[in-house]
Parts: C-alpha cells; sequence; structure tokens
C-alpha cells in the first residue's frame, strides 16, 4: 500500500466534503477549511511521482485558486455573490482530481 497515495487521497476527499458542508451551509469557517485542506493536499502531490501526478497536481492547483479567493472575497464583501460559483469550480476540480485518482490506481493495478 502506497502511504503516501492515502494520505493525499484523503486530504483531497476531506476538501471535498468541507466544500460540500459550505454549500450546504454557507459558514466562512467551513470555506477556510476546505481551502485548508486543499492546501495541505496540493504539498503532498508536489512529491507524487506517477502516471498522472502533472494531472493531479493542476487539477489541485485549480480547485486553491478557486477556494482562495472565494475566502478572501467572501471575508471582504461579507457577500456569497462570488464565493459560491467559485466553491462550486473547486468542487468540481476535486472531482476532476478524485477520477484520475481512480484512473490511475487501475492503471498502476493493471501492472500487477
Amino acid at each position: 500500500m502506497d502511504w503516501g497515495k492515502v494520505v493525499y487521497v484523503f486530504f483531497t476527499l476531506m476538501s471535498v466534503t468541507s466544500i460540500a458542508g459550505f454549500l450546504y451551509e454557507h459558514s466562512a469557517v467551513a470555506l477556510f477549511t476546505a481551502a485548508t485542506l486543499n492546501l495541505v493536499s496540493t504539498i503532498l502531490k508536489l512529491g507524487v511521482r506517477n502516471l498522472l501526478a502533472a494531472e493531479l497536481l493542476a487539477s489541485s492547483l485549480v480547485a486553491d485558486l478557486h477556494l482562495i479567493p472565494a475566502f478572501v472575497h467572501m471575508q471582504v464583501s461579507g457577500s456569497l455573490e462570488w464565493a459560491m460559483p467559485l466553491a462550486i469550480g473547486a468542487l468540481i476540480a476535486n472531482f476532476f482530481s478524485m477520477a484520475l485518482v481512480l484512473i490511475e490506481s487501475s492503471k498502476t493495478r493493471d501492472e500487477y
């Protein structure tokens, strides 16, 4: 078992569920938590050397570049006008990332 993969998938899933929590209850704390978890996931993906590593990192960076501005905008303006669409964009990027993890896992399983 690749424990590095377990850890970054864990943080990506935690980010996804935190974004879903923010979309359900529009809390700045939930948005900050999702952004923080996603940043940790991105940092962990920097050292990954596998088949789809570049795509995984790119999708994580996209989610970061949605969540951070969403949190900043929500704190500055206090409205959800821009935070909600940005959070939805981050959720889509994280779903894409999870799809890549599944594809990469099936490819490495075929090699054994």
